[in-house]
């Protein structure tokens, strides 16, 4: 990828790395961390080298008349303009400068006070635009907000302080292809989501070879967000319970289980600490008043955690599966859960995928097994 704000902007920082020397320094760096624990060589997921971006924000540069996106620049000290982001898939691209030519051409009803903008697509070519204001919304920037949906297929939402206006949908609909299987996804404005669809793909994919290698039992998940690795997993266990502490986020995970005819999902929101709690014993939830913990037979378990790694409870919780599938987006904070999993499991398998290309932020994953 070329971007002629290499060294300008903030976003990208490997930028005078070719895409293969930027794959060499993650590998070598998460498996120098791993290496104490995992010796063989890791499974490299590589990502298109542009256009693998799904989910991408820009500030709004007022100068004078004129509104231009904006990132912090590679100093952390400021902003710099942009006149192009390859980062972003095309259906982001294509409608990004287009919107921003239809702000400037308006009054000052769509760029009074707008202080950034948010993307959200698919690569079905859904495309949600968030725009976002320091000001309330009315009647009129509804009206041409629902031109712009008009003129550039896409959904717009507006936000502001207290207030959000929805003029059809705040979701989009992605479809992909996993392990040769086609799921849907419905994927909410304020959700989190993976932002690189097709690494996204293949981190699934890993985890479900992992999985392949169980055959039996139920399949609990943590940080399960909004099924992503749930639905395609489910097809391999007797039952799942999945939790996370988003409302938003079990909201569509219960929505995208009816979308896939899914049927041996039980959702539940609850923290990690809280689920370890529940599990154990140590504490009743109203939540769970129609769960019945006791009929699980887990031999699986999938966490999926942020950068801050697993809470001490989470790791005691699941030492006891006999199966572990630990995805991580850090590599310290899972080098040092590792050093207490290993105590009772070995790992098995170790991958890294590269959802974020030329940055140092690598995803990683490990498989581990109970020990005999």
């Amino acid at each position: 990828m070329n971007c002629k704000h290499f060294g300008s902007c903030g976003s990208c920082s490997l930028y005078e790395m070719n895409y293969s020397e930027q794959l060499e320094r993650k590998e070598k760096k998460v498996s120098e961390l791993l290496f104490p624990f995992y010796q063989e060589a890791l499974e490299v997921f590589d990502s298109r080298d542009s256009h693998y971006r799904a989910r991408s924000e820009f500030r709004i540069w007022h100068e004078g008349e004129r509104c231009d996106y904006a990132m912090g620049n590679i100093t952390k000290n400021g902003a710099v303009s942009i006149e192009e982001c390859p980062k972003v898939i095309e259906p982001i691209e294509k409608r990004m400068w287009k919107l921003l030519e239809k702000i400037n051409a308006s009054t000052e009803v769509l760029k009074k006070r707008l202080f950034a903008v948010e993307f959200l697509a698919t690569t079905t070519d859904e495309c949600l635009i968030t725009m976002l204001y320091h000001r309330k919304l009315d009647d009129t920037w509804s009206k041409e907000a629902k031109m712009i949906e008009s003129e550039l297929h896409c959904k717009v939402m507006g936000r502001s302080r207290k207030q959000k206006v929805i003029l059809s949908d705040e979701f989009v609909t992605e479809k992909l292809e996993i392990d040769g299987k086609m799921f849907t996804y419905v994927q909410y404005e304020s959700g989190f989501t993976q932002p690189n669809p097709a690494v996204n793909v293949k981190m699934i994919e890993w985890a479900i070879k992992q999985v392949k290698q169980v055959k039996y039992g139920d399949f609990l998940e943590s940080y399960c967000g909004l099924g992503n690795f749930t639905l395609p997993i489910s097809h391999y266990f007797d039952k799942v319970l999945a939790t996370e502490i988003s409302k938003r986020s079990i909201h569509a995970a219960k929505q995208n289980c009816k979308l896939n005819g899914v049927e041996n999902i039980t959702f539940a929101r609850l923290a990690s600490e809280e689920m370890t709690e529940a599990l154990e014993g140590k504490r009743e939830f109203n939540r769970l008043k129609d769960i019945d913990l006791q009929s699980y037979d887990f031999t699986t378990v999938l966490v999926d955690p942020p950068r801050a790694g697993l809470d001490e409870g989470t790791i005691k919780l699941v030492s006891k599966l006999e199966n572990i599938i630990y995805i991580s987006c850090n590599p310290e904070t899972l080098a040092r859960d590792l050093e207490i999993l290993t105590k009772t499991h070995e790992v098995k398998e170790a991958a890294i995928y590269d959802q974020f290309p030329h940055t140092e932020h690598v995803e990683s994953g490990v498989f581990l097994v109970k020990k005999s």
